[in-house]
């Protein structure tokens, strides 16, 4: 064996081999999961490392396709395109970008922008509901927002050209800086259309890097309005540093003011905001929503404004409406793409001028003319019944669920209080249920439906009089608290047809019933219901009656057919005597057409048995104590007290007291005319058929004029 030369020693193995061995030994002996974890991990590195090198210029083109195709708009980037992690944020930066509209819009382009430079949150592509972006600077930039004519359709729902359009939903911006960037906003079904411009200038104060001024005007349904405002962006550097707004909204005396912090400068969610509204009527700035609401007088409310999930919540809203206040809190949401408001409010102390406005009565005629204010003059007759149409059309856009209550209301003759109702409105069906109020110590409960699904609009109403005090309701038209013992209880039950108030009373069909059941009344001036004539002087000359009136039951009724009521009946049975009443009342042209007149049970020595006619409209009614038959028993008299003496003077005005009793089981039951018995048990025949004057005209089956008809005033 050869001997081996000392200075040939073998090459020494490579130190980076066993390293190599030894690092390829350690990955095989890691988990499977994390070996896939570590390549994953070393690929996103490797491609946010190409990104970050390139700035992903490379992607310009693929952008265009895919966004486009995905948007199925053309999307074109004519200048410089970059889009990276920087270093975990997406960048994306484009000079040039424009992204085309749809065929049917007025403008061609739904975004374009000289240049658009943005940071965005990656996750919130994936998981968030909304696009979160850090910073985004906009130059030269015009969005295009616009509804299609139908409203089905809007040029900022993406993809689908025919998929329906949807509610707007902003990106949450943190920060933003804005150089000739402009808005343009058009609803047609709306009739809302709206440009606003946008630019940045350095703020002064040094907490705040920036102000974001904006500008605008528009119009809504054809009137219009100026918006002016601010958004100062906190400065980097301050932690936890928000968004002060400040906006101004006008349009003609209306105005709008809002202010306070934002978390971001679209970030809502969260915001700290003060609402300040003033203006003529109330209904001019809900119209802003298409919501409608009554008429008001002049008002400015304050409240705290704020975003919660979907919710916009106006909460500590106080303020006033004409001569009345108002406090609570309302919601406004979309929830199911429909607005709905949800509202809790209250009134202290409630003007009746206030109310008026609410069931369709010129809210500046009150204003400047009082109770007079709700009195027109149609065809040369007074009108109180409003003739304010129901906003059909507005009311399908919404939704509500308002719980109203009030305390006081400040009117001279109508002692009301504690007022609440409950409004509801689905799909166009209003109904006020429950309405109630307390009056002068009895209650009120009434329940009112307003559907308006269907033309011509049908009103339900259902309106409930608990057993009353009689001398605290009528203490203020003359009758003595104090020697007044008897109750009143009523209902009304009515259905019409009408867009207004005065067309549904038109056209009601129903019945209203008010019931006395036994007590006394004490009166100071006139009294109706005792028309013997030497008690009737003693009233109307001495102010006060001897003894109050007992009595033992009584019913005032109408029945009414389209919009005409007919008394069926009216009989009050007192312990003297029994006091009928013929005619009625017209809803149509709120004309009265009544006659009452009282028959003594005994003997009178002076009783004219001459009706009291009430005629006149609602507005200004008149009454009529003499009439032609007292006249010819006053000339009976004169002639017999020439020929014989004034004893036989006096006979012309003897009643021989044949009045019959009634039954009070039919009254005190609000029965009809016909159902009405004799204290003997026996059907009444002097209490009409429920029917109109004109109707009780006609003649009996013998061909002879009734005789109970005789007694009343010649129109009837």
């Amino acid at each position: 064996m050869a001997d081996v030369d000392p200075l040939m020693r073998p090459a020494p193995t490579s130190g980076w081999r066993p390293h190599a061995r030894r690092a390829r030994e350690r990955w095989r002996r890691l988990p499977l999961v994390v070996r896939i974890l570590l390549w994953i991990v070393g690929t996103l590195f490797a491609l946010w490392l190409i990104l970050f090198v390139t700035k992903g210029r490379f992607l310009k083109h693929p952008f265009e396709r895919i966004v486009g195709g995905q948007l199925e708009r053309q999307v074109r980037v004519s200048g410089d395109f970059q889009l990276y992690f920087a270093p975990i944020s997406i960048r994306f930066r484009a000079e040039g970008l424009r992204i085309a509209n749809l065929p049917w819009a007025s403008r061609r382009d739904l975004f374009r922008a000289d240049l658009i430079d943005m940071r965005i949150a990656p996750l919130s592509l994936i998981f968030g509901r909304q696009y979160r972006i850090k910073w985004l600077e906009l130059h030269n930039a015009a969005a295009d927002l616009e509804w299609s004519r139908d409203r089905a359709h809007n040029t900022w729902t993406l993809g689908d050209p025919d998929r329906k359009g949807e509610p707007m939903t902003l990106p949450l911006i943190r920060r933003a800086l804005l150089a000739g960037t402009t808005l343009r906003y058009r609803d047609p079904v709306m009739q809302l259309s709206t440009d606003i411009g946008f630019e940045t200038v350095r703020a002064q104060d040094t907490r705040f890097t920036h102000d974001i001024r904006f500008s605008g005007k528009g119009t809504m349904r054809d009137r219009p309005f100026t918006l002016a405002g601010g958004l100062l962006s906190p400065n980097a550097t301050v932690t936890g540093g928000k968004n002060n707004l400040s906006a101004r909204a006008v349009a003609g005396a209306t105005a709008l003011e809002v202010s306070g912090t934002l978390p971001g400068a679209t970030e809502l969610e969260g915001s700290d905001l003060r609402l300040v509204t003033t203006g003529p009527n109330l209904r001019l700035l809900f119209d802003f929503l298409g919501v409608a609401i009554p008429d008001t007088r002049a008002y400015r409310f304050t409240s705290a404004l704020t975003k919660a999930g979907e919710e916009w919540r106006f909460i500590h809203l106080k303020g006033r409406f004409g001569d009345s206040d108002l406090a609570g809190k309302m919601t406004v949401s979309l929830p199911n793409s429909r607005l709905l408001i949800d509202a809790d409010l209250a009134t202290q102390k409630l003007d009746i001028i206030d109310v008026g406005p609410f069931i369709g009565y010129d809210p500046q005629r009150l204003a400047q003319e009082g109770a007079g204010g709700a009195i027109e003059t149609v065809a040369g007759t007074p009108r109180i019944l409003p003739d304010a149409p129901l906003r059909v059309e507005a009311i399908r856009n919404f939704d509500a669920n308002v719980r109203y209550s009030v305390k006081t209301i400040r009117a001279p003759n109508l002692p009301i209080s504690n007022a609440a109702v409950t409004v509801k409105l689905d799909h166009s069906l209003l109904t006020l249920s429950p309405l109630t109020f307390d009056m002068s110590g009895g209650h009120v409960g009434s329940d009112i439906e307003i559907n308006a699904r269907n033309r011509p609009v049908r009103t339900a109403y259902d309106i409930r009089l608990s057993p009353t005090p009689m001398g605290k309701l009528l203490a203020r038209w003359g009758v003595e608290e104090s020697g007044t013992s008897g109750t009143i209880k009523a209902r009304v039950q009515m259905t019409g047809l009408g867009d207004t108030l005065h067309d549904s009373l038109s056209t009601a069909n129903g019945r209203i019933a008010v019931i006395l059941p036994a007590g006394s009344m004490w009166a100071r001036n006139v009294q109706l219901s005792e028309l013997d004539v030497g008690t009737f002087v003693t009233k109307m000359f001495s102010g006060k009656l001897k003894q109050p009136v007992e009595i033992n039951c009584g019913l005032i009724a109408f029945t009414v057919r389209n919009g005409v009521a007919a008394a069926d009946p009216i009989l009050i049975d007192t312990k003297k005597n029994v006091m009928l009443g013929r005619g009625g009342f017209s809803f149509r042209n709120e004309s009265l057409d009544l006659a009452f007149r009282a028959d003594g049970k005994k003997i009178s020595l002076f009783s004219g048995q001459s009706p009291v006619g009430v005629g006149g409209y609602f507005a200004k009614p008149a009454i009529s104590v003499l009439s032609p038959e007292l006249m010819a028993r006053g000339g009976a008299g004169a002639a017999l007290g020439i020929v014989a003496s004034p004893i036989a003077a006096a006979l012309a005005f003897v009643d021989v007291g044949d009045a019959k009793g009634a039954a009070c089981g039919p009254v005190l039951a609000g029965a009809d005319a016909q159902a009405q018995r004799t204290r003997g048990g026996k059907p009444r025949d002097d209490v009409g058929r429920g029917t109109t004057a004109k109707d009780e005209k006609g003649r009996g089956k013998a061909g002879e004029k009734k005789k109970q008809d005789r007694k009343f005033l010649g129109i009837f």
